[in-house]
């Protein structure tokens, strides 16, 4: 049994159900994330080139805008119904930290629009850990 397979039977064994709940607050926040930023797609454009730390082309922000807006709209989907929530939790991880670090958590240590994306980023990561749980799709059509 490799790693990868110890951690997953490590996940499946320790999940109180009342992480459950936790899943799917986070899937529908991360699902409404994605729709106001759809709505909104220049506002997260304007974040995202704020930012000082990459200079990127007008085409790339573009990408990076619609890759963000539906991997959150995607993933939060999977994350709520409980499929693949390993997988799209890992795909929200490296969205959710740049998220940290372009909305300044070093340059403000008290910032009111970070702690949802800490909360979320530390939520994601204890899913990609102990998987969809046990009221979940994934359970229901393994069984």
């Amino acid at each position: 049994m490799n790693v990868v397979h110890k951690i997953e039977h490590w996940g499946d064994t320790h999940h109180p159900k009342i992480l459950d709940l936790i899943r799917v607050a986070l899937g529908v926040f991360l699902l409404l994330k994605g729709i106001a930023f759809m709505e909104n797609t220049a506002y997260l454009r304007d974040l995202i080139d704020s930012q000082d730390i990459v200079d990127l082309s007008p085409g790339v922000l573009m990408v990076l805008v619609y890759y963000v807006t539906f991997a959150h709209m995607i993933g939060g989907i999977l994350i709520t119904l409980g499929i693949f929530t390993r997988l799209a939790s890992l795909i929200q991880i490296p969205i959710v930290l740049g998220a940290v670090f372009v909305t300044g958590i070093f340059r403000e240590p008290i910032n009111a629009l970070e702690w949802p994306s800490v909360i979320a980023l530390i939520l994601l990561s204890l899913f990609t850990i102990l998987g969809s749980g046990p009221i979940s799709l994934d359970r229901y059509l393994e069984g």
